[in-house]
Parts: structure tokens; C-alpha cells; sequence
């Protein structure tokens, strides 16, 4: 009994250890009074594809292009999550937590498409991504304040 838990206990580390060689983030998150920006788009049901390449595919892969490391740092600081059902509307909500905010930093989607992958280029990535938004909905923002509990 002792060897299986033993065993199970090692399997159980070098599991962990595996993970986190595999996915290497470690993500600071905001400290009391610290800003938290958490942006929440609304995708088309049928886009919703398009919008998750959008994001891993073009946007987060493109991120390693990025030389300033301000523009690395948005990237590390934000989190995507992704819905587990539709909304009421049919839609499908994704958020962006920015955690902490970082002032100053560059945060549109645009301009850091276009510090990737040049100007003609990020204009055609960008549709993807707006495109598959919901018309007039399109996204709500929320800039908060981390509080102490």
C-alpha cells in the first residue's frame, strides 16, 4: 500500500512538474488597490470559431513578435477566458481580465496587431476579430480596483 501511494505521490509530481514545463506562466495578479480591467466581448454564435483562431491563432501567437516589453507584459498580465454556455441573446461572451492594469500600456488590439504583423496585414486580422462581434453589443469594460479580501 505504502509503494502505490509512494508511486502514485511521484506520478502525481512529475505530472505537475511536466504542466509546468509545458505551460511556463506565472501571472502576477493585482494587489489591493491595484487596477483591474476586465473587457467582455460579445461573439456572434456562429463566429465564434473565428473568433477563438482570432485570439490564440493570430493574437496570442503574434504576441512573441512584439520587441517592447511593455507590449509583452500586457500579455502576460491578461487572461482569456472562455464562456461555458450562451447568453440569453444567443451570443457568447469572452473576457479579458487585464490583472493588474497597467498604466500606459498599449491595450488596443489594433495598434499592437500592427506592431506584429505590419499595417495591411493587422487590418485584415482585425476583421476577423470585429467582424465576429455582435453589431451595436459589441463589448463592455469594466476598470476596477482590487479590494483587500
Amino acid at each position: 500500500m505504502k509503494i502505490l501511494f509512494i508511486t502514485s505521490l511521484f506520478g502525481l509530481f512529475t505530472l505537475n512538474t511536466i504542466l509546468a514545463q509545458t505551460n511556463p506562466i506565472s501571472r502576477e495578479i493585482a494587489k489591493p488597490g491595484q487596477k483591474v480591467w476586465v473587457i467582455c466581448y460579445h461573439v456572434k454564435s456562429d463566429k465564434r470559431a473565428q473568433y477563438e483562431r482570432f485570439v490564440h491563432q493570430l493574437f496570442w501567437a503574434g504576441a512573441s513578435k512584439l520587441t517592447a516589453e511593455k507590449d509583452k507584459q500586457v500579455f502576460r498580465q491578461t487572461r482569456v477566458l472562455h464562456p461555458t454556455k450562451a447568453s440569453p441573446d444567443g451570443s457568447y461572451t469572452y473576457l479579458f481580465i487585464m490583472d493588474p492594469y497597467i498604466d500606459g500600456a498599449d491595450y488596443d488590439i489594433e495598434s499592437l496587431l500592427r506592431k506584429m504583423y505590419g499595417a495591411k496585414q493587422a487590418s485584415e486580422y482585425f476583421k476577423q476579430f470585429s467582424t465576429a462581434l455582435m453589431p451595436k453589443l459589441g463589448y463592455e469594460e469594466y476598470l476596477v480596483t482590487q479590494s483587500k479580501d
